[in-house]
């Protein structure tokens, strides 16, 4: 790791604490939820202006453009080339594209003067699509990617964990052009491998995760994803191979090899006040694995001409087992539920159940043909045999349920539930493990999905025309910083990673403004590291020594020479990393050589 350098006129040639802008705050406001946004606060390096909407301050806009940076860096020798396109972004090519109706209410809507619409933007394919079909005429055009980092806006229902999910936002988008699918591939790897690169030199744990396609659409994507406790994302991983999926596109297999013979008789079993799995299951001194947990979706019905009103919603019932979840990515992914499902109103349910949550079940429903209500098993309930689910009668569950015997197979068997620690591994090697993670970066290989709808076509050798492949890469450049707070802090503060870190070095001299041997010592040092190109900054504030340490600490400045009087007569100076528990002793005339080989380390 090379020690971070000072490029053109990106920071002033020197920097002093005193000419600086340092804020740091003993506590942090109550609403402050997870360590980076309490700790971004004290530090000084954001300061709210609205629900989800921040000032950066000057040291955290430091980090900003440190991140940046390193973007573009990698970016550019990936082969992008930067421009700019703007914030404020014509409905017209939204609408071109659908996502002007489908992208929901975080999509920010707005008119000009003239009443026309436009979208205050969270991303940029619908723009970069247009730029595309006027510019990238011919196959000599191709392949091309274009990239830029700008302010994006998402209007979050509930903003919450500072720059960790805002509404306002800085982001790196990239998208790629290319001829044909294969061409298009290789541009998705190469921009793979630069953010693998990106993350590694940001000096950050991450995983590279198998993900869903989200808003944004397309055939595949992946997502990086910093590892930390706090994350909100869980990652399945294998522990013995190289698989890991973001959970919401994990393939559950199924727990059970094949569904064994009936071993026990229906039974109609009350269960009081019982209308939970984990209930039932320790009423009936069962494991829970036995249990079979219903969950109730409706697809909204279709209004026909002339009718005064839409047909009653299609109800379907998901069967998961009682320790497992739905997953909802996988359900909306199913046929008649993928356009659109909601959970069913306690009326429907009762409706079509003759009970109410807590006792539902799939015996005794009309299926099949024109079924009131279409059952879909998760493949493990599938394979269960002798079960125990709801009687459809408050208060009563079903034991010792069987396929084909007691109640019709299931309309529908698919993959619907969450992974679970120790679940077998999809590619045979192993088990899982779920560990939590942060997205700071996805890539998507959305081939025609801009390109089909927007006709964005170029000119192949024979001169016909021919729609663009497409894939799109994100990094989000502000989440990057809260992402890296949350996986390094101590009680003291932050701890940043030297390459993204608001300065590498602190000298802090004790006595700077009444002891002229410090002063003159600590200018000299801070001279020397600034012309070996290390950013460093000098505390000549005067502070007392517990109060400069203290926010030396919380803004998480990863290396600190300190410079005393009683320690410059024995020509002596202390050094101390973030994460070191005591400082060191070294003669003063090795700091320099001693701090360049701590940031090369």
């Amino acid at each position: 790791m090379h020690a971070p350098r000072l490029k053109g006129a990106q920071f002033p040639a020197t920097m002093k604490a005193s000419q600086f802008f340092i804020s740091t705050l003993k506590e942090a406001p109550a609403d402050a939820e997870v360590a980076s946004h309490r700790l971004m606060l004290r530090a000084g390096f954001i300061k709210r202006l609205s629900a989800g909407i921040y000032t950066y301050m000057p040291m955290g806009l430091r980090v900003i453009r440190k991140i940046e940076n390193i973007v573009r860096e990698e970016m550019n020798a990936a082969g992008a080339v930067e421009l700019l396109m703007p914030v404020v972004q014509p409905a017209e090519l939204w609408q071109e594209s659908g996502r002007f109706s489908r992208y929901g209410p975080e999509l920010m809507r707005v008119k000009d003067r003239h009443q026309r619409d436009f979208v205050i933007q969270p991303t940029s394919e619908e723009v970069i699509t247009d730029i595309a079909r006027q510019e990238l005429r011919s196959y000599r055009a191709l392949p091309r990617n274009f990239y830029h980092i700008q302010t994006k806006f998402r209007d979050e229902r509930r903003p919450r964990f500072g720059v960790m999910r805002g509404r306002e936002f800085t982001m790196k988008d990239a998208y790629s052009f290319d001829r044909d699918a294969a061409a298009a591939e290789t541009s998705y790897r190469r921009m793979y491998d630069a953010y693998v690169r990106i993350f590694a030199r940001m000096g950050l744990v991450f995983r590279v995760v198998a993900a869903d396609t989200g808003a944004i659409g397309g055939d595949r994507s992946h997502e990086f994803q910093v590892i930390a406790e706090t994350g909100e994302d869980a990652i399945a991983y294998g522990v013995e191979s190289d698989y890991a999926a973001n959970v919401e596109l994990a393939e559950a297999l199924p727990l059970i090899d094949r569904r064994v013979a009936p071993a026990e008789d229906l039974a109609k079993t009350a269960t009081p006040g019982k209308s939970t799995c984990e209930d039932v299951a320790a009423f009936l001194g069962l494991p829970l694995e036995r249990t079979v947990k219903s969950l109730v979706l409706a697809v909204a019905g279709v209004e026909t001409e002339g009718a005064s009103a839409p047909a009653p919603a299609d109800i379907w019932l998901l069967l998961v087992r009682g320790d497992h979840s739905l997953n909802e990515v996988k359900a909306s992914k199913i046929e008649g539920l993928r356009d659109g499902w909601r959970f069913a109103t306690a009326a429907e349910i009762r409706a079509s159940f003759g009970s109410d949550p807590g006792y539902l079940g799939p015996i005794g429903l009309v299926q099949g043909g024109d079924a009131k209500v279409r059952v879909l098993a998760d493949r493990t309930v599938a394979a269960m045999s002798d079960f125990v689910c709801g009687a459809n009668e408050a208060g009563f569950h079903f034991t010792g349920v069987n396929w084909g015997r007691d109640l019709p197979e299931p309309d529908l068997v698919a993959d619907i539930r969450n992974v679970v620690s120790g679940d077998p591994s999809p590619d045979g090697k192993g088990r899982l493990a779920i560990q939590r993670g942060i997205e700071v970066g996805h890539v998507f290989f959305l081939g025609t999905k801009y390109s089909a709808p927007m006709k964005a076509t170029y000119l192949d050798e024979k001169g016909q025309p021919q729609l663009l492949e497409m894939g799109c890469y994100g990094i989000g450049i502000t989440r990057i910083a809260g992402a890296a707070v949350e996986q390094n802090h101590d009680e003291r503060g932050m701890i940043w990673p030297a390459a993204i870190a608001p300065f590498s070095v602190v000298v802090c001299p004790i006595g700077y403004d009444r002891a002229v041997a410090v002063r003159d010592a600590a200018d000299a040092l801070h001279a020397q590291l600034l012309a070996a190109g290390i950013d460093a900054i000098l505390d000549d504030r005067g502070e007392r020594p517990g109060a400069m340490f203290a926010d030396w600490e919380l803004i998480g400045v990863p290396h600190r020479v300190v410079l005393s009087e009683r320690g410059l007569k024995q020509g002596e100076i202390e050094y101390q990393g973030r994460r070191d528990a005591a400082a060191a002793v070294l003669p003063a005339a090795d700091a320099l050589t001693f701090v360049r080989g701590k940031l090369a380390a």
